[in-house]
């Protein structure tokens, strides 16, 4: 892994770079996630498994960035158009969103309407709009006519596609468009006519005629509309205002009220309805559905880890050991609710540590009043389990592993 990226990673996460760069090493060396946290603390700064899986998908993150890199630059090298500000500004970019919307004017394109404009030879008439210009657009376009032209309507048709094209292939309009999604996009559902009575769409009764904004939509909402959608009940749909996308693309592209300025004020109504629009609502499309997993995942993993807190013998007293040689058995008594009484460290490494282990847990039992032992089965757990029954605690307690 590159450099740059690990100082990045590093940053990202709040991490020092000798921490990324061993769990990068440990990875590309075959350990797993488990093994790294459990048994290479010293490498990793007691990183915990949630750091080390963050680290491992910002390593694969930027792994397939660089890879898409390659690719980009060798294909904008094949065309010539690739000079040393624009190599740069591709090297030294972090976020493949903005990658690809450098890349998208220079991306090999299927047949468009654009590109058969180009071929029929109406780039330079829409070149000439362009520059919204003084001057009538029906004359600028007759000397376009021809074979493939028949008149001035399909010449200043297929200019304004090449520059809807181009609008929506700009770097500044995609962001604009891209904040204005993030800002106020709403996220809507209908059903279909259709289906209305179907027995199997009346679970998405609620969405049948349903608005709201994108950003404040819970989890369980999105998912539900986009698997109604999946099922072949609801419409899905993002939108924002088109008036106020118009009139930011016209911020950025009008230069002038004359002839030439109404056919690129129409070029970008065409531009951001039929391209841009789309292009960045299957965006936003995509990442509501990670959002929402990604919240449905937490919710679930928080019940499952209620769940699993929770006393498998009922309401006891409890001590539970987490066994170990070298970094010692952690171990916490626990009262019949669940409440940490008292936390503590025990060693067994030598005669004298498994006395003095023995005198402690004889006086914690007593202390605390423990009712079970329970002995986690990693390193050490075996051993620690026949410590513990050797013992004799003077009062009844269970032990289990």
């Amino acid at each position: 892994m590159e450099g740059k990226y690990v100082q990045e990673i590093a940053s990202r996460l709040n991490l020092c770079l000798q921490q990324v760069n061993s769990i990068a090493q440990l990875q590309e060396d075959g350990a797993t996630i488990p093994f790294i946290a459990r048994y290479r603390k010293e490498a990793t700064g007691n990183a915990d498994e949630v750091v080390i899986a963050d680290v491992s998908e910002s390593i694969k993150y930027f792994s397939a960035l660089e890879k898409r890199k390659e690719t980009m630059l060798k294909t904008i090298g094949d065309l010539g158009k690739l000079s040393p500000e624009l190599s740069k500004r591709i090297e030294d970019c972090f976020d493949s969103g903005v990658l690809e919307d450098i890349y998208l004017p220079f991306k090999p394109k299927r047949k468009t309407r654009a590109t058969q404009a180009i071929d029929k030879g109406l780039l330079p008439l829409a070149d000439l709009l362009w520059k919204q210009e003084a001057g009538d657009p029906e004359s600028m376009a007759a000397p376009f006519t021809g074979e493939n032209v028949k008149d001035s309507k399909e010449a200043l048709q297929g200019a304004r596609d090449i520059i809807a094209e181009r609008i929506s292939e700009h770097e500044q309009s995609r962001q604009v468009i891209r904040k204005l999604f993030g800002d106020s996009a709403v996220l809507t559902s209908k059903i279909l006519s259709s289906k209305k009575e179907d027995e199997g769409a009346q679970k998405y009764r609620d969405y049948f005629e349903f608005s709201g904004s994108l950003a404040d939509s819970p989890s369980h909402r999105t998912l539900a509309i986009r698997r109604g959608e999946k099922e072949g009940f609801l419409i899905m749909d993002i939108n924002i205002g088109k008036e106020e996308a118009l009139r930011a693309l016209e911020t950025i592209h009008l230069s002038g009220t004359g002839a030439t300025s109404g056919e690129v004020k129409k070029a970008i109504e065409d531009g951001f309805t039929r391209l841009l629009k789309p292009a960045i609502e299957s965006e936003f499309r995509v990442m509501a559905k990670n959002k929402a997993d990604e919240e449905a995942i937490r919710v679930f993993s928080e019940n499952l880890r209620q769940l699993l807190l929770a006393s498998p013998l009922g309401k006891k007293r409890i001590l539970a050991l987490d066994p170990g040689f070298r970094t010692g058995c952690k171990l916490v008594c626990l009262d019949e609710q669940g409440n940490l009484l008292h936390n503590t460290t025990i060693f067994t490494l030598s005669v004298q540590q498994t006395a003095a282990a023995v005198s402690q847990l004889q006086q914690l039992v007593r202390q605390y009043r423990i009712e079970a032992i329970g002995i986690g089965n990693g390193t050490a757990g075996r051993e620690t389990e026949q410590l513990v029954r050797s013992i004799d605690f003077g009062t009844p307690v269970s032990i289990f592993q």
